[in-house]
């Protein structure tokens, strides 16, 4: 099975709430979710990346949740469909962003070459989290914590007021987590040498 496969897969398996097969026909045949990269240079700066590291997110998340027990130590309860939401669907904001395009590197033998590369040009400058929320929330309602999850998913790595991104962390869990989860996919499992 291929990543859009299993990402299909898991979707279909835990997100059943109205507004769901709508969003998924937007996926698969009105955007590029499944050919965009997941950046423009680093981690999954491929064709495919993003679908990759939603599935990454996915599997991170899962993992730290029952890793971390969380429901037995903080009585905190996610259902399997808000955890799909949050993890599969915190990136839609790079639907549509990255064009194909070429730069030019000095190669091994010091000569310039050109190689394949993504540009970013955003033609919904909306945010980041607030994007991704604002484009799910066009097909099917999240719970307050979903979105705060998705909203607030680059934890410290983002440019919000420091204040602010802990005071959100702290009061939704499930943010803290996905926060977590993105990093450990982006970081470790899809580290590759810039």
């Amino acid at each position: 099975m291929n990543t859009k496969e299993d990402f299909i897969a898991i979707y279909r398996e835990n997100i059943r709430r109205e507004g769901a097969d709508a969003l998924l026909d937007y996926l698969e045949n009105k955007s590029d979710f499944f050919t965009a990269p997941a950046s423009a240079r680093f981690h999954g700066a491929y064709a495919g990346g993003l679908c990759d590291h939603s599935v990454n997110v996915y599997r991170c998340l899962r993992a730290y949740l029952d890793r971390q027990r969380v429901q037995e130590l903080y009585g905190l309860e996610y259902s399997q469909e808000s955890v799909a939401i949050a993890a599969l669907l915190h990136d839609l904001c790079k639907v549509g962003c990255y064009k194909a395009g070429s730069r030019n590197v000095k190669g091994p033998d010091g000569k310039w070459q050109s190689v394949p590369t993504f540009y970013y040009e955003d033609s919904l400058p909306y945010g980041h989290g607030e994007k991704s929320v604002y484009i799910i929330s066009g097909f099917l309602r999240l719970t307050r914590e979903e979105a705060m999850a998705i909203r607030w998913h680059m934890g410290f790595s983002g440019e919000e007021d420091k204040r602010t991104v802990g005071q959100a962390l702290e009061q939704y869990p499930l943010a803290f987590a996905l926060s977590v989860a993105d990093m450990e996919a982006t970081y470790f499992l899809e580290r590759e040498e810039a």
